[in-house]
């Protein structure tokens, strides 16, 4: 078991993103997240209400400006099986805003098959190819903890699931756009 962090809203966890010198990226495998910080405008998005103001995304997309600005860059595939309310509350409130401010938000939908076997069944988040945080969640998709993970294995696997899930997956825009015309069919 490696170190672990349990308040993502700690100096520690931020630090991770604005430490890295070059790559960002994100594997997310889950229908919803349970991370707290989106409670409220999870809820006023599914009442109808306009997000009036939302200072964690403001935040986050304020640092992923200025870090893409500074030429790195932020990555991030999700796996979709199939959409739910909160997939579609995270598509139009925060990949929208997240890949405005420069964040490669790409969806890898389900192939009739499915995903590769193999896969980590945790998220994860990768830092330059070599600083890699496993993210736990519970039975409901509530944040636990996230835990580096130091085994280099484990480290070259996950870059090579993440160069397979860029490379599979649909940029948001694109995915976004088959959505509309489909709905509009």
């Amino acid at each position: 078991m490696g170190r672990r962090i349990t308040d993502l809203s700690s100096s520690e966890f931020s630090a991770l993103f604005t430490g890295f010198e070059h790559t960002a990226y994100r594997l997310e495998r889950w229908p919803w997240y349970g991370v707290g910080y989106e409670d409220a405008s999870f809820r006023e998005w599914q009442e109808r209400r306009p997000v009036q103001h939302d200072p964690e995304r403001d935040a986050w997309t304020g640092m992923v400006r200025d870090a893409v600005t500074a030429g790195k860059v932020f990555q991030r595939v999700h796996l979709v099986g199939g959409l739910t309310d909160y997939l579609r509350y995270e598509f139009e409130h925060w990949y929208t805003a997240n890949t405005a401010a420069g964040d490669d938000v790409r969806i890898w939908p389900e192939p009739p098959a499915g995903w590769p076997t193999g896969l980590p069944l945790w998220d994860y988040w990768l830092f330059d190819s070599r600083d890699l945080w496993a993210m736990h969640y519970d039975n409901a998709y509530r944040f636990l903890y996230a835990e580096k993970i130091d085994d280099p294995a484990v480290i070259v696997q996950c870059s090579y699931w993440r160069d397979a899930a860029l490379h599979n997956a649909i940029p948001f825009t694109d995915y976004m756009r088959r959505a509309e015309l489909l709905a509009a069919s």
